[in-house]
C-alpha cells in the first residue's frame, strides 16, 4: 500500500473526535488489560486477529484491533499469546513460533505490529454483534452509532448495494438474530447516507438504518411467499416510461438450497419499502438479470450488463427493457438463436474457423463450466475459452466464480473483484483482481489480493460509490463464513458476516501484463 500512514491516522482520528460524543461507550474500566494489533504498514488496528494462550484460550480483535482481557488466571502473570490472522503474519522467533509474551495487569496495555501479506487491507466488520465490543469495554471511542448490536442482527449473507434517491440502499440474504438460531430468509434491508452527504468516510465505517419489524429485528424486504427462501440480486436503478428512477431486480424463490420453485423480476415499492413482484420469469431462462449489475454507456446508449463471474448478457437501462427478457443479448460464441448443447453445440465460426464471440439476441451465453465441458468434449480448444484469466505469477488458469465489475477511472480499465472456487488455501476464500479493456473482456490476467486459511469469503462486491483519490483507493466487502470450510471452527462474532477491505490500485503488485 502506498497510502501515507499519517494521512490515514489523521482521517480516522478526526472522525472519531467528531463522533465520540454521540457514541454509547462504557467508561474506561481499569480491570482490563488491552492489547491492540496494528498493521505494520499503516499503524491502523487490524480486525480478525486471533490471540491464543498456551492453554488454548482464544481472543479475536474487534474492528479497531483491540482485545480486552480480564481473565483472573492471567492477571499479574506473564502470558504468551500466539498471533494469527488470515492474510497477515506475525514475526517468528528462533523456534518458528509466532507470538509474544505480555505482562498482563489490570489497567495495562500493549500494542504489537503484524505484517500484511494481502494486497487488500482489512478495515472493519460491517454486520453482526459486537463489532467494537472490546473497544467499548476499554472505554475507547468508536466511529459508528451501533458498535454492539444493530436491529438484533448477528449474521448476514451476501450484499446487494444500490445508490437510489440520494441514499445508499443495502440488501442482504439470510439474516441471523440474537433470540433464536433461525432468523429470516427474505432479504434484510437498510439505508445509509452517502459520504460527503452525512455519511461516514468509508475508511471508518457505515451507519446502517435498518428496516425493522415491531419487535426491533431487521425485517424481510421480500415478503412473499413467506415460508420459502427469497434471494434477490441484480438490483439496479432504471428509468420508467415517465423518466422516473425505479429500483428493480430479480428474486429467486427456493424450497431448499438446491430446489428453486419460482423466479421473478421485482420492483421496489417506495411507499411500503419492500420489493414486490413485477412479473414471473422462467426459472431457467437462458437470458435474465443476475449478480451485480454493471452500468455501461456505449455510443450514447445506456445499458446494464450482467453475469457470473464476468458480464455475458445485457439489456437497455430502462424499465421496459429490463422487464422484457426478449430484449436481452448474450455475449457468446453460439450461433444466433442457439441454446447450449455440449454434445452438439451450434458454434458460430467464421470462414477461417475462428469462433465468433459477439453480442447476439436470444442467444444463450456460456459460463465457464459449460465452456470447460466443450473443451473436454473436444468441441473447442482451451485457448478459445473467452473467460479464462490466468494467475500472473504461476500462469495457471483460475476458476473464478462470482465477480463485481466496474469501470475504474484511475486504471482507465474495467476492473473485476472475483472469488475463486477450489483455491489452494481455501475452497471459496481466495479473492482476485483482474482488468480488461471492455466489460465483457477478455480478462487475461489476475492477481490474488485476499487469502484465507480454510475459511470462505464469497460474493465479493466492490463499491464504486466509495472510490477515493480518482479511483486509486477502492473498497470491497464479502461474506466471511465457514461454508464449505471450517464448519467445526467458526470465528466468534465474525462468522457469517460482512467484512470491508480497501485496495490501493497504485500498488506495484497490481501491474498486470
Amino acid at each position: 500500500m502506498t497510502i501515507a500512514p499519517t494521512r490515514c491516522v489523521l482521517v480516522f482520528f478526526s472522525v472519531f473526535v467528531a463522533r465520540v460524543g454521540a457514541q454509547t461507550t462504557a467508561p474506561s474500566d481499569s480491570r482490563y488489560f488491552a492489547i491492540q494489533v496494528v498493521d505494520d504498514q499503516t499503524g491502523r488496528g487490524v480486525p480478525l486477529v486471533e490471540l491464543k494462550s498456551v492453554s488454548n484460550v482464544r481472543y479475536w480483535t474487534d474492528s479497531a484491533g483491540f482485545v480486552a482481557i480480564d481473565d483472573p488466571a492471567f492477571m499479574n502473570q506473564t502470558i504468551f499469546f500466539s498471533v494469527y490472522s488470515h492474510g497477515y503474519e506475525f514475526a517468528a522467533d528462533g523456534f518458528g513460533i509466532r507470538g509474544k509474551r505480555f505482562d498482563v495487569k489490570s489497567g495495562g496495555s500493549a500494542q504489537i505490529k503484524i505484517h500484511r501479506k494481502n494486497i487488500a487491507e482489512r478495515l472493519y466488520r460491517l454486520t453482526g454483534e459486537g463489532i467494537y465490543r472490546d473497544s467499548v469495554l476499554l472505554g475507547r471511542a468508536v466511529p459508528i452509532a451501533h458498535p454492539l448490536l444493530n436491529a438484533q442482527v448477528t449474521g448476514q449473507d451476501s450484499i446487494q448495494p444500490v445508490a437510489y434517491h440520494d441514499k445508499l440502499y443495502w440488501f442482504w440474504g439470510d439474516t441471523g438474530r440474537q433470540s433464536y438460531p433461525l432468523g429470516h430468509f427474505g432479504m434484510s434491508g437498510a439505508t445509509s447516507q452517502l459520504p460527503g452527504k452525512g455519511g461516514l468516510d468509508p475508511s471508518v465505517g457505515i451507519d446502517y438504518q435498518y428496516f425493522t419489524s415491531p419487535d426491533g429485528f431487521a425485517r424481510p424486504m421480500v415478503i412473499d411467499p413467506p415460508n420459502n427462501l427469497r434471494w434477490a440480486d441484480a438490483l439496479a436503478v432504471v428509468k420508467d416510461e415517465k423518466g422516473q428512477d425505479r429500483m428493480v431486480g430479480r428474486c429467486q424463490v427456493l424450497k431448499s438450497l438446491d430446489q428453486p420453485i419460482a423466479n421473478r423480476l421485482v420492483i421496489y415499492n417506495d411507499q411500503t419499502n419492500v420489493l414486490v413482484k413485477l412479473k414471473d420469469i422462467p426459472i431457467h431462462a437462458p437470458l435474465q438479470p443476475i449478480g451485480h449489475p454493471i452500468p455501461v454507456e456505449e455510443n450514447g446508449i445506456a445499458w446494464f450488463y450482467f453475469g457470473e463471474p464476468f458480464p455475458n448478457q445485457r439489456t437497455h437501462a430502462d424499465l421496459k427493457s429490463f422487464a422484457d427478457l426478449s430484449s436481452y443479448e448474450g455475449f457468446t460464441c453460439l450461433t444466433p438463436g442457439a441454446r447450449y448443447d455440449r454434445d452438439n453445440p451450434s458454434l458460430d465460426r467464421d470462414a477461417q474457423g475462428k469462433l465468433i464471440w459477439a453480442w447476439k439476441k436470444d442467444t444463450q451465453p456460456l459460463d465457464r463450466r459449460e465452456m470447460d465441458a466443450l473443451v473436454r468434449a473436444g468441441k473447442i480448444k482451451a485457448e478459445e475459452v473467452w473467460f479464462s484469466p490466468r494467475d500472473v505469477e504461476t500462469k495457471k488458469a483460475i476458476n473464478l466464480n462470482l465477480a463485481s465489475v466496474s469501470f475504474n477511472a484511475y486504471r482507465k480499465k474495467w476492473i473485476a473483484i472475483a472469488s475463486e472456487i477450489g483455491g489452494a488455501t481455501s475452497m471459496l476464500g481466495e479473492i482476485w483482481y483482474s482488468e480488461a479493456d471492455q466489460p465483457q473482456g477478455p480478462w487475461p490476467w489476475a492477481r490474488k489480493i485476499i487469502t484465507h486459511d480454510r475459511y470462505s469469503f464469497y460474493n465479493p462486491c466492490h463499491h464504486p460509490f466509495f472510490d477515493q483519490e480518482g479511483g486509486r483507493l477502492i473498497y470491497l466487502e464479502g461474506t466471511y463464513a465457514t461454508t464449505f470450510s471450517r464448519n467445526d471452527d467458526p470465528t466468534p462474532r465474525y462468522d457469517y458476516n460482512q467484512i470491508m477491505y480497501r485496495v490501493d490500485l497504485g500498488d506495484a503488485r497490481l501491474q498486470l501484463p
